[in-house]
Parts: C-alpha cells; structure tokens; sequence
C-alpha cells in the first residue's frame, strides 16, 4: 500500500511540472499582470480572448495559465494550459471547438488523439500568459 501512495504521488507530482512550452518563461517576475500578445497581422479569436477573461477571475492557476497558437492540420489553433494535475492540456480551434489535448491527464500523454501535435503543430506565438503572482 505504501508503495502504491508513493506511485500515486509521484505521478502526480510529474503531471502537475509538464507545461505545453518552456518558451516565455517569466521566471523572477513580481507582477500582478497578465500579458497578451498579439500584433495587427495577428488577431486573437473573440473565444480566446473570453476564455482568458474567464481564467482572470481565477485564482492563480499552478502552474500559471498560458495559450499559445499553433499551426496544426493547416489550420490555426489554440494550446490552453490546465489548471494543475491530471488535467488535459488542451487544444481548440479559431471557434474554441476542442480539437484533442496532446499533453497532460494522468499518464501525462494526453488523450491520444493527437499524439504527434508537438512533431507537427508550428508554434507561431505566446498569445497569454497570467503573470499574476500567488499571494
């Protein structure tokens, strides 16, 4: 039994550590913000930019949220971290329809829709990251 509870927490220890990009790390900063990016060439769906409102009124997720876009299929596609362990990292579309989660849940590995998205999806950008603080 005791073998089992340390399975368990490791497990989930290593879920709650996987992030969908160590890109834009914003480790040492002491802010109360949340940033988004986005350029005139670039615009963000309405959907997105309502899903980041929603995490807003969140607490500080842990680890913190982040949405990037992809280029995956052809199509352009948002990456939404989840809100701790043995959650799915998601992905959804212009339109937030869920496409599949390719990292994340219990074995970390997603739901196996689309086990090669991080081979095939082209990162384009950060489009949010809370850099909230947890008090």
């Amino acid at each position: 039994m005791n073998f089992l509870s340390c399975f368990f927490l490791t497990i989930t220890m290593f879920a709650c550590s996987q992030k969908i990009s160590s890109e834009g790390s914003s480790a040492g900063h002491d802010t109360n913000k949340a940033t988004v990016s986005a350029s005139p060439q670039t615009a963000t769906p309405a959907c997105i930019l309502s899903k980041i409102d929603s995490i807003k009124k969140d607490p500080v997720w842990n680890p913190p949220a982040e949405i990037y876009e992809y280029e995956y299929q052809g199509k352009k596609v948002y990456a939404i971290s989840s809100n701790c362990c043995d959650f799915f990292n998601t992905v959804v579309d212009a339109n937030c329809t869920y496409v599949c989660a390719p990292s994340g849940g219990f074995t970390g590995r997603g739901d196996g829709k689309c086990a090669n998205f991080f081979k095939e999806a082209k990162q384009l950008r950060l489009v949010w990251k809370d850099e909230r603080t947890r008090k």
